[in-house]
């Protein structure tokens, strides 16, 4: 998971899945809010525009990597 803020254009981008270039569909959740789809039609990330107003605060450069966690087989 992917988590990154672009303060130049005020955007917020949670990735939960990476999806090739022209691969999401988008459908708008909110004014602010869209949702991106992937192929399988599952949820592969969120986009919040007008984030540090929807935060609340302002935000600065957030850059968020989590690796999945690794279960060991029985």
């Amino acid at each position: 998971m992917k988590i990154q803020y672009d303060s130049e254009v005020d955007a917020l981008y949670i990735e939960f899945k990476p999806l090739d270039p022209g691969t999401a569909e988008n459908r708008e959740l909110s004014e602010d809010v869209i949702a991106n789809y992937g192929p399988d039609g599952k949820l592969a990330g969120l986009e919040i525009l007008n984030a540090s107003i929807v935060a609340g605060e302002t935000l600065n450069k957030v850059v968020v990597e989590v690796s999945p966690v690794q279960h060991e087989a029985a």
